[in-house]
């Protein structure tokens, strides 16, 4: 009997997974497996948010493979010395895997191909498992990747995405296999209070709600900052707990204008995944150098720490980051707004922002944080990199009576409709009713500042 192992990473389900159907021909036994890996903790990437949402992923993937006769084997350590020693012990001929895109995932492949062909093994790696198209499925003429949304977009509906895999029937694990207790999440420290339940199947009833109940109002209404029409999927999409590739081939059975602006997002994700597998250096350079000198010093760490808090004196920013500490994620608008507000209004790193955010974002993933920060800071793919938002005007725009503003920043509450976008502008005595900070520094000033920062006034 051959024995096969399937080496689960961002992929995190029984549904639409194609390592899994190819490890398990007929007759085959197939050691599903997890393994804790120590260096994403001493990256920094262990953040308690998602150490909370992932245990509660593996708790649903044990349960899926359950169903079906199997069980998930978790280990800690080193995944190539893991592997190879479930390998050994098993005799497995080969092992399967999803293909990842950033440059620790691309090491982690070449190391564990390295390892089994010395013994004799191979490595089978599936692409189109973490994403809806494989990272260098399409390329633009005289380049590895596109630098331009746009156009990669026009060329990513144009391709057949392959179609989703039902679940197997039967997972036959062989006996023996010595596995680890599941983690728990009620074993996390210091998760956000709001933060969702994870697992597949939560995962797939969401995504089965949304399309059924709300997709018609997403093209429309998906920055709404107060109607929160978003999918709310991504943490279950960066986590494998849903296929991207089912959920576009779902919104697309789905159709509509809603639909298809879902399916868009779901491109947006491809096309920052395209991007870092190309450049992987782009998690922590700039793609393309503004020469900032970025704010330093006591007055910017005070500044970041404001941000950070909720603290800023512009309540849609304030907001939205409240919103963050609270459940772990917030929309992408609100990511806008306060991206915005630290790397161009308070002109400090966008790397500083994009650490803090994956300290506490349940979605954070190297390609979607990192490379969108870049994109507002400027540095990145966006074609006019020296745009700023205002969050005055947009939270009027996104959040026209303050709904959004005084549910997260409830010190405001007692300001009416619009108003509450601007508290500064009250009279003395009232203003002195709201224990709600002054603005750390005025909109002119900061665009000015900006602006000379990037070449684009005089001194």
């Amino acid at each position: 009997m051959n024995v096969s192992v399937v080496l689960f990473t961002s992929d995190l389900r029984v549904h639409d997974h194609p390592p899994l159907r190819a490890a398990l021909g007929p007759g085959n036994e197939t050691v599903p497996l997890f393994v804790r890996d120590p260096a994403v903790d001493r990256a920094g990437f262990a953040a308690p948010n998602r150490l909370a949402f992932l245990a509660d992923c593996l708790a649903g993937l044990d349960s899926g493979l359950r169903e079906r006769g199997g069980r998930l084997v978790v280990r800690s350590g080193d995944p190539v010395a893991e592997v190879c020693a479930v390998v050994r012990q098993t005799d497995a001929d080969e092992v399967h895997m999803a293909a990842g895109c950033s440059a620790f995932a691309l090491h982690r492949e070449q190391r564990l191909r390295s390892a089994l062909e010395a013994d004799g093994r191979r490595l089978y790696v599936h692409d189109g498992v973490v994403t809806a198209l494989p990272a260098g499925a399409v390329t633009p003429s005289g380049s590895d990747h596109f630098a331009v949304f746009t156009p990669y977009f026009r060329r990513w509906s144009g391709e057949r995405l392959r179609e989703p895999l039902a679940p197997p029937q039967e997972v036959r694990v062989p006996g023996g296999i010595r596995s680890e207790a599941l983690p728990a999440r009620a074993a996390v420290a210091s998760v956000s209070e709001g933060l969702a339940t994870g697992g597949e199947r939560e995962g797939r009833q969401r995504l089965a709600d949304w399309l059924g109940e709300y997709a018609d109002g997403y093209e429309e209404g998906h920055d709404d900052l107060p109607g929160d029409a978003t999918s709310r999927l991504s943490p279950y999409i960066h986590f494998g707990a849903v296929s991207a590739a089912e959920a576009v081939h779902r919104a697309r059975s789905r159709g509509g204008a809603g639909a298809e602006a879902f399916v868009r997002q779901l491109c947006w994700r491809d096309f920052q995944y395209q991007l870092l597998a190309a450049r992987p250096g782009a998690a922590a350079r700039d793609y393309r150098t503004r020469a900032d000198r970025w704010r330093r010093g006591k007055a910017a760490e005070a500044d970041l720490l404001a941000w950070k808090q909720g603290r800023t004196g512009y309540p849609v920013v304030d907001a939205a980051m409240r919103q963050l500490a609270h459940e772990g994620w917030m929309p992408g608008r609100g990511r806008l707004l306060a991206a915005s507000f630290l790397t161009k209004t308070l002109y400090i790193d966008w790397r500083a922002g994009a650490r803090h955010f994956l300290d506490l974002l349940v979605d954070g993933d190297v390609a979607n944080n990192q490379l969108n920060w870049q994109w507002v800071a400027g540095t990145g793919t966006d074609s006019r990199p020296n745009r700023v938002l205002n969050p005055v005007i947009q939270g009027k725009r996104y959040d026209p009576d303050g709904a959004y503003v005084r549910r997260w920043v409830p010190e405001l509450a007692g300001l009416p409709g619009p108003s509450v976008h601007e508290p500064w502008r009250l009279a003395g005595p009232e203003r002195a009713r709201y224990d709600y900070p002054d603005p750390l520094v005025g909109l002119p000033e900061g665009l000015a500042r900006f602006r000379r920062a990037r070449g684009k006034d005089g001194p």
